[in-house]
């Protein structure tokens, strides 16, 4: 009776696009661009919004995010048919594969790698190691997220590597692979948000840079951190929840039957291969220590810390966080990622756990492995596409000059509002930031200490936004490292995240008044734990420790 709904829903939105696109072919002008109808106004948000609420009725994300799609580009182009089929193919597909064919390519070389760390019994062997070593559940959420604060360069690479090296531990103490794909999440986009050495310092600094504030873009990053109050509080959120030992909303249900029945919510035909009973530890460790190594050793590569670099020509010799801000991490990780496979390769074989022809057997699976997330994310990007397309940025910055002539002390919280809805809509934190930052310094005087208030809010809304988001790139990657149903982990991980939103919220109207980042921050992570405790007396303890 669902599938019958589903179709059914399907259906009529496609025939509704298909009657408004005939019906408005006399709109279409004769071979000339016209200026959409819509640019800048709301209905410019309105593509991913139907992506959305279609992908969560039907639980299907291709065609849902198909439909955001074709209604971006009929929205775009005044309804003409011909010229909507153009934009979707050239302005949406086309270009959403060739802008991250680099980063396409580091999830084909990551999912080589993982392939043959399971063929070399890497895997399984670390998973025996935590059986024996760590004992209990919260021991397994606790290690997970500990794991992702210490890989803080890049959230792709966050999530990717801390998938692949804790499922073996997760699934050993039957926690769910939701749960672990929410644990990859919010240790993920909001340890790189806090992190100096990251590719999100990077586009930070590089969008400040050029901006009339009197200090440097990484300076500016740098203090923001401490009333990045939705990064630090997700923390504090993570800590309590695992010591607490239970679970809320649709995590729940996955949490117990996973506890009770076995049922991990792993994809299928997903499950890892044992592989090589001779395997160590080590078979595992020292290929993600190569590929750390390398990736940084790539972006900093990239960014010119060995001299002039190739792309930009700015001189970063020798300065390590001057390089980091100067990066392409499109570029520097497919450059590690490869090196890295390599060496590996070349590890594996020499250890004699894996023949070589064994080893090109990997390259296909780890190809293989990697469509589904690869799929989505082109189809995401082909969405954020149209929806700059239509002016977003420009009605959000209206929106914004208009809340900037009342309520100044209360701006930090519309802001970071305001960056949660963006960045939710549009799936993409680094474009929210992008768009709002540039306003935030115009609102604020860059002798206030509300300029610093109002970035940070930017910053954890646009985080916020971009966690909860089902089209976002970071939410997809942890979906593909949990090996976990995509929006499966969105509707499991959305109660958590607007928990901390809404503790968050009330920090950034309270860090407006008083503006001291300690005392919001203490007062948000008691009151992150109160909401947690009540939550528990109302949803009982889990048990399986």
């Amino acid at each position: 009776m669902s599938n019958q709904r589903t179709r059914r829903a399907l259906t009529a939105v496609l025939a509704a696009l298909a009657c408004m696109a005939l019906a408005a072919t006399a709109f279409a002008s004769d071979g000339e661009a016209a200026v959409s109808h819509m640019y800048a106004t709301f209905w410019a948000l309105v593509p991913p919004v139907v992506a959305i609420v279609l992908a969560l009725i039907t639980k299907e994300a291709y065609s849902s995010l198909f439909i955001g799609i074709l209604v971006g580009a009929l929205f775009q182009c005044n309804f003409a048919p011909v010229a909507t089929l153009d934009t979707v193919i050239n302005s949406g597909f086309i270009s959403a594969i060739e802008g991250n064919a680099g980063i396409f390519l580091f999830l084909v070389l990551l999912g080589i790698i993982v392939a043959l760390v399971n063929a070399s019994g890497g895997s399984a062997a670390f998973g025996r190691w935590a059986e024996k070593n760590i004992k209990s559940r919260v021991g397994a959420m606790l290690a997970t997220f500990v794991l992702g604060v210490l890989i803080f360069i890049d959230d792709y690479f966050n999530c990717l590597t801390v998938g692949s090296v804790m499922r073996p531990v997760t699934d050993g103490h039957k926690i769910s692979r939701p749960k672990l794909a929410y644990l990859i999440d919010a240790t993920a986009a909001p340890v790189c948000m806090i992190a100096p050495v990251s590719s999100w310092a990077a586009a930070v600094s590089g969008v400040a840079a050029d901006l009339d504030t009197g200090i440097s873009g990484i300076e500016l990053f740098i203090r923001a951190i401490p009333y990045n109050f939705y990064s630090l509080l997700t923390f504090v959120f993570i800590i309590a929840l695992s010591v607490m030992k239970f679970d809320y909303g649709p995590m729940k249900l996955h949490e117990r039957n996973a506890l009770q029945k076995g049922a991990l919510g792993a994809l299928e035909n997903a499950d890892e291969e044992e592989g090589n009973p001779k395997g160590k530890v080590t078979d595992l460790i020292i290929p993600v220590v190569i590929l750390f190594v390398f990736c940084t050793i790539g972006m900093v590569y990239v960014g010119g810390f060995f001299g002039v670099d190739a792309w930009g020509g700015t001189e970063c010799a020798g300065d390590f966080i001057g390089a980091f801000g100067n990066t392409d991490a499109f570029i520097g990780l497919p450059w590690g990622g490869l090196l890295a496979l390599v060496l590996i390769v070349i590890y594996l074989v020499a250890r004699r756990v894996l023949p070589f022809k064994e080893a090109m057997a990997c390259v296909p699976k780890g190809f293989i492995a990697m469509v589904p997330p690869i799929t989505i994310l082109t189809l995401a990007v082909s969405l954020k596409s149209m929806t700059s397309a239509l002016g977003a940025d420009m009605f959000v910055k209206d929106v914004m000059m208009g809340a900037s002539n009342f309520l100044y002390a209360m701006l930090p919280a519309v802001i970071f509002l305001v960056a949660c809805v963006l960045a939710f809509a549009s799936g993409t934190s680094w474009g929210t930031f992008g768009i709002l930052i540039p306003i935030v310094v115009s609102v604020f005087d860059p002798e206030s200490p509300l300029l610093i208030i109002g970035i940070s809010a930017c910053l954890a809304g646009a985080v916020c936004g971009d966690h909860c988001s089902p089209i976002s790139d970071t939410t997809i990657m942890a979906s593909a490292g949990a090996r976990c149903d995509h929006l499966t982990h969105v509707s499991t991980q959305l109660p958590y995240a607007i928990t901390v939103a809404a503790v968050s919220l009330g920090c950034f109207i309270l860090a407006g008044f008083i503006q001291n980042a300690v005392i919001c921050l203490v007062l948000g992570a008691v009151l992150t734990v109160g909401v947690l405790a009540v939550l528990r007396s109302a949803y009982g303890r889990e048990s399986g420790d």
